[in-house]
């Protein structure tokens, strides 16, 4: 089988990659990780300049005519430059929903750089299951009332809108019931309490206090959400181990650099087959990692292949950030030093949309014939 990139695949991913190179060094990322959380400079470039916000959609819809593949290969180079501006949250999560329930309005916004989205499904006490929503809203007149608490919510503080899992139906952890909702952030009733998250982006606990949202909020049919909310998850589960492959990748590729440099007993220390064993380890689930998510994507939507390539690049994360701190010694831990960042991020992804040991939990409910 044939897995090279096209010839526009791989315009796409070099033409990403070299902007990065010139626009998004560590000093620039960290004066937009010390300020608000993102560039809307950056962004408008990527609708404009490059495109990439067009990347997965349709040629009707005014995109480029990809799809999966395309999104793994721009998450990789954002994770290699540790992007910290919405693509996620906007274009695979954002973009999904709208992409699955006609939202033709949504998807222009995005595409044109004027729409962000966040996506509000994680509460205090559901441990990454999405069908653990307690979130509720009720119909009031034409429209409906949101009431609740949604946590963690990625990107929240400089997203246009807000994408909502409420239960409007059925009792607690059950997959009927469960409604989905387009709402304006900072609309009356929302409450954001914003913080900066460990690897220098922005999330916000979001509570609805008797929000009144209008009847077109609602996005695709009532109490039917649950399989749509699932498999747009998996997408983004699975383009987010595509940007973990450049985290991946980085942490092997500066420790890598930083132990040919530094030397000790008057050689490098790259030259100790000791090291030289461990920075194997590291090439070796950067590349695991990248075979595991050309497996999920190819396989999408197919959820036992997105855990278990997720449960195992998760494991190959927490390795690899180790690794590259100790290698790296007292200055990886160091603010000055991107090194510290890769970690950092690969920490947060290990945990994002469920852990390495949710994952190998619901594999294994998959595995045996459970419904996940």
């Amino acid at each position: 089988m044939d897995f090279s990139y096209t010839e526009t695949q791989t315009m796409v991913r070099d033409t990403l990659a070299r902007f990065l190179a010139d626009r998004y060094d560590h000093e620039t990322r960290m004066k937009i990780a010390r300020g608000d959380g993102w560039s809307p400079d950056i962004w408008r470039a990527f609708a404009e300049d490059l495109g990439i916000l067009a990347a997965p959609f349709s040629e009707a819809h005014g995109g480029l005519g990809g799809g999966a593949v395309e999104t793994m290969i721009v998450m990789e180079e954002l994770g290699k430059a540790l992007v910290l501006e919405p693509y996620l949250s906007t274009v695979v999560i954002g973009g999904g929903f709208a992409r699955e329930t006609g939202r033709d309005d949504l998807i222009e916004g995005i595409i044109s750089g004027t729409t962000t989205t966040a996506f509000a499904w994680a509460e205090p006490k559901g441990r990454f299951d999405p069908a653990n929503v307690t979130t509720g809203a009720k119909r009031s007149g034409g429209g409906w009332t949101l009431s609740g608490h949604k946590a963690v919510v990625r990107d929240a503080p400089f997203a246009s809108h807000l994408i909502v899992t409420a239960r409007t139906g059925g009792g607690p952890r059950e997959r009927s019931g469960i409604s989905l909702f387009l709402v304006e952030n900072g609309a009356k009733g929302i409450v954001r309490r914003d913080y900066p998250t460990a690897d220098g982006g922005r999330a916000s606990e979001v509570y609805f206090e008797a929000a009144d949202v209008p009847g077109e909020a609602l996005l695709g049919e009532a109490d039917a959400a649950f399989p749509l909310v699932s498999r747009i998850i998996d997408e983004a589960t699975t383009a987010l181990c595509a940007e973990a492959v450049g985290v991946l990748r980085e942490l092997h590729r500066q420790t890598q650099d930083y132990a040919q440099q530094r030397k000790q007993f008057g050689q490098p220390i790259s030259k100790f087959q000791v090291l030289q064993h461990r920075m194997v380890d590291m090439f070796m689930e950067a590349e695991q990692a990248a075979s595991m998510t050309l497996m999920a994507t190819l396989k999408l939507p197919d959820p036992a292949a997105v855990s278990m390539a997720k449960a195992k690049i998760g494991k190959g994360l927490t390795l690899s950030g180790q690794e590259a701190i100790q290698i790296h010694g007292g200055m990886g831990m160091t603010d000055e030093l991107a090194i510290g960042h890769y970690f950092k991020r690969a920490t947060m992804i290990e945990s994002q949309f469920g852990n390495t040991d949710w994952h190998l939990g619901r594999y294994e409910a998959l595995a045996f014939g459970e419904a996940a």
